[in-house]
């Protein structure tokens, strides 16, 4: 029992500090919300980190305002972002897909990129 007991422990301790390590080893962006759209349809921009340019916009025009945003995307993750980052915000982010977005989120329409990423705020 006692063996059991022993490496039942180890192997959660393993799997926790792989986690850790996965977590630790993401890359990490910093972006500048540069529209807070109505019903959260927000447009991001990647500012600093070698990103895949398959994942974003290169070149995105508002077509309420005209003006156009560079290295852009749609915020994929409206139920667990900040509601402190204000339009204009800079701010570090990693790209995240684990968490359900199951929240209710209204359906009034602003323009936004046709590409969306699902990302977490962290500290630099």
């Amino acid at each position: 029992m006692k063996l059991f007991f022993l490496l039942t422990t180890v192997f959660l301790i393993s799997v926790s500090a792989e986690n850790c390590t996965k977590e630790s080893t993401k890359k990490t962006y910093k972006g500048r919300l540069e529209i807070a759209g109505i019903c959260m349809n927000y447009t991001i921009s990647v500012l600093e980190g070698n990103i895949d340019t398959s994942l974003i916009v290169a070149d995105w025009t508002d077509d309420v305002t005209g003006k156009t945003y560079q290295n852009v995307f749609k915020l994929g993750s409206p139920c667990t972002f900040p509601a402190t980052i204000k339009q204009g915000d800079e701010f570090y982010f990693v790209i995240d897909s684990s968490q359900a977005q199951n929240c209710a989120v209204c359906l009034a329409y602003y323009p936004t990129p046709k590409k969306t990423l699902p990302i977490k705020i962290v500290t630099p």
